[in-house]
C-alpha cells in the first residue's frame, strides 16, 4: 500500500521503519530537514520537507492515490487538520494522534464528525497498561485478547517456584492449569516451545490463559495475585492524569509527586481522588517522607529516561515496591530489557502497534483480519488475534493434521467460539466465525491463511 506519515518523531521513524519492512511504500512529510534526516538510511522511504497541513503538499506526496494517511506530529490540532484536508484531496484511511485529555471524552465524535478512520491516544494506552500491570503486580506484562476474556502473561521463572527442569509438558500434568506457555526469553534467544522444552530459573515466560486460569495457575505455584492497593507516581504529565482516574475506578490509592507547581494545581482541580504532592521525585529524602517504605507500587513517569530507570533501580533495592518504567526513546530498547526495571512500557511502541494492525487489517478486509496485534518478548515475536471471516485451507482440519503445514516457530494459542475459551488440542479445528489468538515469531501475518507455509 502507499502510506504517507506526517511527523518524523520517534513514533513516525518507528513506523515508517515497520511499514517499510512489511513491503508498503512509504512517504514521510516533516518541516524540520534534520528530522527527516535522522530518519535511518535503511529505511527506504521518501522524505519530504513541508507543512503536512498544506494541500499543494499532500498532493506532491501523492494523497489522490495514497490508501492510508497517518499524521504523528507533535500538535493533535495539527494531526487532525491533516486529516481532514486528506480526506477531502482523496480516498485514504486516515489515522491522527490526539493526547489532551480535553479531547479524551470526545474523541468518537470528532471521529465521526471529521471522517477520521481512527484516533490513537498513546497516553492514555499506557496508563491503561500500566494499570493492568498494577492489577497483578507479579507479571511483567500484560497483554489482553477476545475482549480482555484472554490473557498474554510475562513472568520470571524464581526458584521458590520448583519449576527448574521441568518439561512444558510435566508442568502441565503437575498443576492441572488449563494454561498455555507461549514463548520463553532465555538470554537473547526466544523460544516457541514444545512440550518437550525444559524450563530454568530465569526464564522469561510468556503464558496464555483466560484470567481466572491465570490466576489459579499463579497461586499453584505460590505467585502473589492481588492487586496493589497503593502506588507513588513520579512524574505529573498525561500518562499520570490519566492513569490516577483509572486507579481510582479500581480503589488504587495513587500519590503523584510532581516539580512544577502550577502543574500540582491543575492535577489538584482534576483528580480530585489522588494525593498530589509538590517536589522532585528524584529527591531520596522527599521518597522517604511520601512513603517509599509502604508503597506497593511506583511508576516513574518523568519526561526524561534517564531519571525513570535510576528510580525504578532505586525502588527495587530500596523496598518491595513494584516497580513500572516508563521510557520514551527506542533505541535502547534491548539493553533496557536485559535490566531488572520491573514491567517497561513504551509508549511509542504501544502506539505503532495498535496502528500496524489497522494496517494489516486494511490490506485484508477479506477472509480474517488482524484485531489486535502486540510485540511481545523482547520485540522478537508477535502475538496476533485473527477473526475468521471465511472458510478457507485452515477452517475444519483438526489442528494436528493442520500442524504438518504450519510455518515454524508458530502457536495456535488459543480459539474463541460462541463466547467460549478454548486452549486448543489435536482434535480442536478452526471455524468461521472463531476468533484465534497467534504467537509466533514469523512476521508480517496479515491473514490467518498466513500461518500455513
Amino acid at each position: 500500500m502507499n502510506i504517507i506519515i506526517i511527523g518524523c518523531g520517534k513514533v513516525g521513524q518507528t513506523l515508517a521503519a515497520m511499514l517499510v519492512k512489511e513491503k508498503h511504500s512509504v512517504t514521510m512529510i516533516d518541516v524540520s530537514a534534520e528530522r527527516l534526516a535522522g530518519l535511518n538510511d535503511d529505511v527506504d522511504a521518501i522524505r519530504m520537507q513541508g507543512n503536512g497541513a498544506s494541500i499543494s503538499i499532500q498532493r506532491e506526496a501523492g494523497i489522490e492515490t495514497a490508501d492510508i494517511l497517518i499524521a504523528v506530529t507533535g500538535s493533535d490540532e495539527l494531526n487532525l487538520l491533516c486529516c481532514v484536508i486528506a480526506k477531502r484531496a482523496g480516498s485514504a484511511q486516515t489515522i491522527a494522534r490526539v493526547r489532551n485529555p480535553v479531547y479524551n471524552d470526545e474523541l468518537n465524535f470528532i471521529k465521526e464528525q471529521m471522517g477520521i478512520s481512527m484516533i490513537m491516544n498513546p497516553e492514555l494506552d499506557a496508563a491503561r497498561e500500566i494499570s493492568d500491570v498494577l492489577r497483578f503486580p507479579s507479571a511483567i506484562e500484560i497483554e489482553q485478547f477476545a475482549g480482555r476474556r484472554v490473557e498474554l502473561l510475562k513472568f520470571k521463572l524464581l526458584p521458590e517456584f520448583n519449576l527448574d527442569g521441568v518439561t512444558v509438558r510435566d508442568m502441565d500434568v503437575r498443576l492441572k492449569a488449563n494454561v498455555l506457555i507461549a514463548g520463553v526469553e532465555r538470554g537473547d534467544e526466544v523460544t516457541i516451545p514444545d512440550g518437550k522444552f525444559v524450563l530454568r530459573n530465569g526464564d522469561a515466560i510468556t503464558i496464555l490463559a483466560t484470567p481466572a486460569a491465570s490466576e489459579q495457575f499463579f497461586k499453584s505455584i505460590g505467585m502473589k495475585t492481588n492487586q496493589v492497593k497503593n502506588t507513588l507516581v513520579i512524574g505529573g504529565g498525561t500518562i499520570a492524569q490519566y492513569l490516577a482516574d483509572i486507579l481510582a475506578g479500581m480503589h488504587i490509592d495513587a500519590k503523584i509527586i510532581e516539580k512544577d507547581r502550577e502543574r500540582c494545581d491543575y492535577l489538584v482541580e482534576h483528580l480530585p481522588k489522588a494525593t498530589i504532592i509538590h517536589g522532585d521525585g528524584t529527591d531520596r529524602g522527599l521518597l522517604d517522607r511520601v512513603g517509599l517504605m509502604g508503597a506497593q507500587s511506583v511508576v516513574a513517569l518523568t519526561n526524561v529516561d534517564e531519571e525513570n530507570v535510576i528510580l525504578s533501580l532505586y525502588v527495587k533495592e530500596h523496598s518491595k515496591a513494584k516497580p513500572v518504567t516508563k521510557i520514551n526513546r527506542l533505541e535502547f530498547y534491548g539493553m533496557l530489557n536485559k535490566m531488572d526495571l520491573g514491567s517497561v512500557i513504551y509508549p511509542k511502541y504501544i502506539t505503532a502497534d495498535h496502528i500496524l494492525q489497522y494496517v494489516r487489517a486494511l490490506g485484508n478486509s477479506i477472509g480474517s483480519n488482524v484485531e489486535r496485534l502486540y510485540h511481545i518478548m523482547n520485540n522478537k515475536a508477535e502475538a496476533l488475534e485473527f477473526a475468521v471471516k471465511e472458510d478457507s485451507a485452515v477452517t475444519g482440519k483438526p489442528l494436528m493434521e493442520l500442524g504438518k503445514n504450519l510455518k515454524k516457530n508458530l502457536l495456535i494459542g488459543c480459539i474463541v467460539r460462541q463466547g467460549q475459551i478454548m486452549i486448543p488440542k489435536g482434535q480442536d479445528m478452526i471455524m468461521k466465525g472463531d476468533t484465534v489468538v497467534v504467537v509466533t515469531t514469523q512476521e508480517e501475518l496479515g491473514d490467518i491463511r498466513d500461518i500455513l507455509r
